[in-house]
């Protein structure tokens, strides 16, 4: 199966490496590319693709507007956000998560690492590991947390609490079910029915659920 593949970035050398990166890949294919937020949303409309590499600061449109218009259209359900960033000097960077992205790069990533992050995506899994994504929300825990409302667990078993405090410890299935005596298979099917309950997007809004709930404070990682 072929993965299709947007870029948006207004750097014409940046989308051309990444472009060069992809499609020497046999079941990687670069659908278009958009200098700008607004044309990155009708880019996407179009194409549909499974991934979408985002960069944040373009013109008429900047890469947080663009990905909660792409996020918000249900027409585009099957298509992920990856926001590629500068790392800490993105202050947008938690609100791209809270707007639909599912996860990020950084611009200097290995392109091992670049093509991976396309495939785990387009999958519908956490980007990159889930250690790296909590590593990263806890450089932004300042712009997600607010006074802690667990109101949005009540839907949550006991179990699937502790396991969602796990997730938001950056914790991978495999980890998971060690730490609470399950197998691998069993903490997915938790996590999987976490993310329904809800209506997460995929494993990085988890672990914003974890912060903004309380069930892990910004710092703790046991």
């Amino acid at each position: 199966m072929t993965i299709r593949v947007a870029l948006a970035d207004d750097q014409q050398l940046i989308r051309a490496g990444f472009r060069s990166l992809l499609e020497a890949e046999p079941d990687l294919e670069v659908v278009g590319e958009a200098a700008t937020g607004r044309d990155a949303v009708a880019l996407v409309t179009r194409e549909r693709p499974e991934v979408v590499l985002m960069d944040i600061r373009m013109p008429d449109g900047d890469g947080l507007w663009a990905t909660e218009r792409i996020a918000a259209n249900p027409a585009l359900d099957g298509t992920h956000v990856i926001v590629v960033t500068t790392f800490e000097l993105d202050e947008y960077v938690a609100q791209a998560i809270r707007a639909g992205a599912s996860g990020f790069l950084v611009k200097d990533t290995e392109p091992v690492e670049l093509i991976r992050a396309v495939h785990v995506v387009a999958a519908g899994d956490a980007l990159l590991s889930p250690r790296v994504t909590k590593r990263l929300l806890e450089r932004v825990a300042g712009s997600l947390t607010a006074p802690a409302d667990d109101t949005a667990l009540a839907a949550l078993t006991d179990r699937e609490r502790e396991v969602l405090a796990l997730v938001g410890l950056g914790l991978t299935n495999e980890e998971i079910g060690r730490r609470l005596f399950l197998s691998p298979l069993t903490a997915k099917t938790h996590v999987s029915r976490i993310m329904s309950k809800l209506l997460a997007r995929d494993r990085v809004q988890l672990v914003v659920v974890a912060y903004e709930t309380g069930l892990v404070a910004p710092g703790r990682s046991e």
